[in-house]
């Protein structure tokens, strides 16, 4: 693998789904997730630094809300990726999305949360890069617990006691993901999995209605499920940066945008969950549609 290639980081699997079966085993490291835009710089082939967003490589003009703009001027970013060739850094710019109570001294910061190595094709431990990071004064994400043989309820508790960069009393952040170093799932990879904090959930509960349960198509199950408030709001916060501001001519973006999402990252463990269903697309689409109007309907 040369330098110049962009790497797309992995997808974080949900806790207890097939994806991360028995990642809890043994010893795992639990993080605070940020809430902010997925991010990551390394050097290319030319040795100056790159930049990149979760789905593509960055330029001055097209810079992931800031993003390049702010990396060419680190010194220390340069510095580490030139002694440093073979590492990618992989974190969270921290602009503002859905959470809105982050401190005010932490917006527009890069927090490394994932180093690469592209010569070993893995991931670096956190005690590993850990030294390496601070040697060049890099900000990371340290973590909130490690953990032996958790459950749910551990993690879950984790989430709840997520006050990481948060303004005092302003509640929790938006959840947390586990690592376990030494897990491989079933598939043959290495992955991690992420738990949403009840409370980031619950936030917009009242606008979004409860939810009718009972006698679904496979289609009504799969959009129900996978189309949460959570990923709406998300991605809704993303255009928004990205066009600094909103405006309803956006909203065919929101639509595709959660469609993309939903068909790239979720269809593997929709076919592992729902035992290779058969799914009318056309069908799924609309209630896709459906569901992000149900998420937002001030917007419609």
């Amino acid at each position: 693998m040369s330098n110049k290639d962009y790497l797309k980081y992995m997808h974080l699997e949900r806790f207890n789904t097939r994806e991360v079966e028995g990642i809890e085993v043994g010893t795992t490291y639990v993080f605070p997730k940020l809430d902010g835009t997925n991010a990551h710089t390394w050097q290319g082939d030319n040795g100056h630094i790159k930049a990149g967003s979760r789905n593509r490589e960055l330029t001055l003009d097209n810079d992931n809300a800031g993003f390049f703009n702010w990396v060419v001027e680190q010194e220390n970013l340069i510095r580490f990726h030139s002694d440093h060739p073979h590492l990618h850094l992989f974190g969270e710019w921290l602009v503002p999305h859905t959470l809105k109570t982050y401190r005010k001294d932490a917006w527009r910061k890069f927090y490394v949360f994932d180093v690469f190595n592209i010569t070993t094709g893995s991931y670096l431990h956190y005690d590993d890069y850990k030294k390496i990071l601070d040697a060049y004064g890099i900000d990371y994400l340290a973590p909130l617990a490690i953990v032996r043989n958790g459950n749910y309820d551990t993690y879950l508790g984790c989430c709840e006691r997520n006050v990481f960069l948060i303004e005092d009393g302003q509640g929790v952040g938006e959840g947390v993901v586990i690592k376990n170093y030494d897990f491989v799932n079933d598939f043959g990879r290495v992955v991690w999995a992420k738990v949403i904090t009840n409370t980031f959930k619950e936030e917009h509960h009242k606008e979004m209605g409860a939810p009718e349960i009972g006698g679904l198509s496979t289609e009504q199950r799969i959009a129900s499920e996978y189309v949460t408030q959570h990923l709406v709001y998300k991605v809704h916060a993303k255009i928004a940066v990205e066009h600094d501001g909103w405006n309803s001519k956006m909203i065919p973006q929101l639509l595709g945008m959660v469609w993309y999402d939903l068909i790239t990252e979720e269809v593997w463990d929709i076919l592992k969950t729902h035992k290779n269903p058969t799914i009318d697309f056309k069908a799924l689409q609309r209630l896709v549609i459906g569901e992000v109007k149900r998420a937002k309907p001030d917007l419609f």
